[in-house]
């Protein structure tokens, strides 16, 4: 667009004031720029942060989505909305990625529910520690706790007096299942919890994951006591308020992904990520597109403002039907809240 020079008509500024399409240059930034009026996107397309001549050529072809927080309300259901925009996606030839810390069996029946099983889509359970083809069963990709690691943490949770959990096929195994932490993982997996009298004994079979759940005022105190006592043999990290994921070295849901791109031949170009949880980070950062929500913990990284989970339930609706699939060049940003695709007027980068 070729500069305009206009005069200022701001009351109280010098009527010799001139500007240009970027802001007064006599630093009047409370006056209003008049620009040749630009082509609108049509209706039901929008364009992110950024020129059109910014748009990649490539395209999305995988979009990962976290679960709870981000893809589900606090019902842990899939709005209708929310379910057309996945399936709209779908038919243009994305691919799904139900990311969470959940393990495989706490997603497998959204999986099915969503049609993924008949439509093809990818499970990436335990933060990373797998991916699983919904259509298949195949497991793409899987990274295993070192056995040893087991009665440790069990000893380090026992000595900090919170609750450690893993799962079986049939459900969430702990020592604790009457804990008000630990059975939230319940509630969230849609699982059973099953007592068990000696976690470390009766887990003899591999696991990608344990989990300590605990009061959120002590998070990141034992955190940091834990990565201080298992650096260098485990990651841990917090995935909520009131939970902290004890995983192999390296596991994390940018890694993984990165491994399925790989797998299908494509790049980080080719990937959105819509997230809210300190979990959700590392894939909103690799992501050609990443997308943190409204509710993001982390308003440091993701220049969110607080706000409730059902605010920002049309994110996934707007990116992918509005934004089409062109992924732009490497735009992160934040949905600052809407209760409808209209509304989701607030974006703000966050890279």
């Amino acid at each position: 667009m070729a500069e305009q020079t206009t005069l200022c008509n701001t009351p109280g500024t010098k009527k010799s004031t001139k500007y240009g399409p970027e802001g007064c240059t006599g630093a009047a930034l409370h006056c209003t720029i008049k620009r040749k009026r630009e082509k609108r996107p049509s209706k039901g397309r929008a364009t992110l942060p950024g020129s059109e001549e910014d748009m990649s050529e490539k395209k999305i072809r995988v979009l990962a989505l976290d679960l709870d927080g981000t893809l589900t309300n606090d019902e842990k259901k899939v709005t209708p909305r929310t379910r057309a925009a996945l399936d709209a996606a779908v038919a243009k030839g994305v691919t799904i990625v139900l990311a969470s810390g959940r393990p495989t069996a706490g997603i497998m029946p959204l999986a099915k529910d969503l049609g993924l099983d008949k439509k093809g889509g990818c499970i990436l359970a335990y933060n990373g520690g797998a991916i699983i083809d919904c259509k298949t069963g195949e497991t793409l990709y899987q990274k295993r706790l070192d056995p040893d690691m087991v009665p440790k943490l069990c000893a380090f949770a026992a000595e900090q007096d919170i609750a450690i959990l893993t799962y079986n096929k049939e459900g969430v195994v702990t020592e604790r299942p009457e804990d008000e932490w630990a059975a939230r993982e319940g509630f969230t997996c849609h699982l059973p919890m099953i007592k068990v009298e000696d976690l470390a004994a009766y887990v003899d079979y591999p696991i990608c994951k344990m989990l300590i759940t605990l009061d959120p005022a002590r998070r990141d105190e034992v955190c940091a006591e834990g990565k201080k006592r298992f650096e260098g043999q485990i990651d841990l990290y917090p995935s909520s308020p009131f939970f902290i994921e004890a995983v192999p070295l390296g596991v994390a849901k940018d890694v993984s992904l990165g491994a399925l791109l790989e797998k299908m031949g494509l790049t980080r170009e080719n990937l959105m990520a819509c997230g809210d949880g300190l979990n959700d980070r590392s894939m909103l950062a690799f992501a050609g597109t990443g997308v943190a929500m409204r509710n993001a913990e982390d308003r440091e990284v993701y220049f969110g403002l607080r706000g409730t989970t059902q605010q920002c339930r049309s994110a996934i609706w707007f990116y992918s039907i509005w934004s089409g699939t062109s992924a732009t060049s490497r735009i992160h940003s934040t949905i600052t809240g809407c209760s409808r695709p209209s509304g989701a007027r607030s974006l703000r980068s966050a890279r």
